[in-house]
């Protein structure tokens, strides 16, 4: 597995956790760990060079999160949703996304809104540099930063949720394929729409946005589900 072999985690034992919770989280994305497959965590160790507790540690992490699901005396799963999961999160994260963009872009301030932008840059050049993990983690704050200045913290926690539960499949061959780009650069987009005061063309980004999302879900590199080219 050569996202786990030849790292250098000989670290504390809470920066080792967190060293390998970073590089599960990059297998994952690139598919290396595989949707379905039960991995155990001293199997995992031996390809990092180093004892299974950190490895059992950051599978735990990344078990609350939703990637993965424990397997009693076995290991961990690699989380499977299926085609109809991910319409059914989609769905839900656009009814919340797209008016609460509007409302938003009608009661936030210049100010505020103009605070997200480094977070926006940062999608772009994590696309660019090809920076998987980055490019997601910026994404996630953005978003969450986003519905923050709605004030309703249980809208943040909900949508905060659904994107554990439906991360990105086969993120390495969109990349490789230059798709993720124009992706990174709707969080410019929108951000400018907001920022002109148009929440009717700011809630049409967002929609569209979501729709490509989607269809990152679904393409990847085949492995989950069949790619859709449709475009909300």
């Amino acid at each position: 597995m050569g996202h786990l072999k030849h790292r250098d985690l000989n670290a504390g034992r809470e920066r080792l956790r967190d060293q390998v919770s970073h590089a599960l989280r990059a297998a994952l994305i690139s598919g290396e760990l595989r949707p379905g497959v039960v991995y155990s965590a001293p199997t995992l160790a031996e390809d990092f060079g180093i004892s299974a507790t950190p490895v059992r540690e950051a599978m735990l992490d990344l078990a609350r999160e939703g990637l993965v699901e424990p397997v009693r005396n076995k290991g961990f799963r690699v989380t499977e949703f299926s085609e109809r999961d991910l319409d059914q999160y989609t769905e839900i994260r656009a009814l919340i996304e797209i008016p609460m963009v509007g409302r938003i872009t009608r009661s936030a301030t210049r100010e505020q809104l103009e605070a997200l932008r480094p977070v926006a840059e940062e999608i772009v050049r994590a696309a660019r540099d090809h920076d998987l993990i980055g490019y997601l983690e910026a994404d996630r704050r953005f978003h969450l930063s986003l519905l923050a200045l709605s004030g309703n913290d249980r809208l943040v926690e909900t949508v905060g949720d659904l994107r554990k539960r439906s991360r990105l499949y086969g993120l390495t061959a969109l990349d490789e394929r230059g798709e993720l780009l124009p992706s990174a650069e709707e969080h410019l987009e929108l951000l400018g729409l907001m920022l002109a005061g148009d929440a009717k063309k700011a809630e049409q980004c967002m929609a569209r946005h979501l729709g490509h999302v989607r269809s990152l879900w679904a393409g990847g590199d085949g492995s989950q589900g069949s790619a859709r080219s449709d475009r909300p």
